[in-house]
């Protein structure tokens, strides 16, 4: 998976037109050799990364579906604890990734979703879902994603993933999600 994510990200970054910015030395973790990772993806996947640097090509748009499955690799749903909306510490590597591509890939948005889950009334729950949604996008725009290409929805309890009555099935619609969405 690890790797199907990083040729995803090498395919997409290539396509793109904007000068690549070599990361400061803080954003580099230690001990890893990023062209080592660049050159084994090469090797696992020629005919993706041959594809991608085709000058013929020029600058390709991600079909739909492309689009999706860099979404489900790089945006995944966030939690939040019975009625919070501060961002919880095992959430923020998600969201720092999240970050990582909003910046390297200026010409996509997001729409995030705050939902809650069944327990308060439905305007309680449509307020934090509100405050979530909001909390997750301040904490973007504090890693340096630019404010006008993230925007918030609240759903509060309306669109759960579970039913049931039960902790795990709470915690698991207490989340921000995320909507990529193309070109703007």
């Amino acid at each position: 998976m690890k790797k199907l994510f990083v040729a995803c990200l090498l395919i997409f970054a290539v396509s793109c037109t904007k000068t690549y910015t070599r990361p400061s030395e803080e954003e580099v973790k230690p001990g890893k050799d990023i062209q080592e990772e660049v050159m084994q993806v090469e090797e696992e996947a020629p005919e993706e990364i041959a594809y991608a640097r085709d000058e013929e090509i020029g600058e390709r748009d991600l079909s739909a579906a492309e689009l999706a499955e860099v979404a489900k690799m790089v945006f995944s749903d966030i939690h939040f604890d019975y009625d919070k909306y501060n961002i919880r510490p095992d959430a923020r590597p998600m969201l720092d990734k999240v970050a990582s591509f909003m910046s390297g890939n200026s010409d996509y948005n997001v729409v995030i979703e705050g939902h809650c889950d069944e327990r308060g009334t439905n305007e309680y729950n449509l307020a934090l879902g509100e405050r979530r949604a909001k909390s997750t996008k301040n904490y973007l725009v504090s890693l340096g994603v630019s404010s006008p290409r993230i925007s918030t929805v609240t759903f509060g309890e309306e669109k759960p993933l579970c039913t049931d009555s039960s902790e795990t099935c709470w915690q698991s619609n207490r989340r921000a999600h995320f909507v990529v969405t193309g070109k703007r």
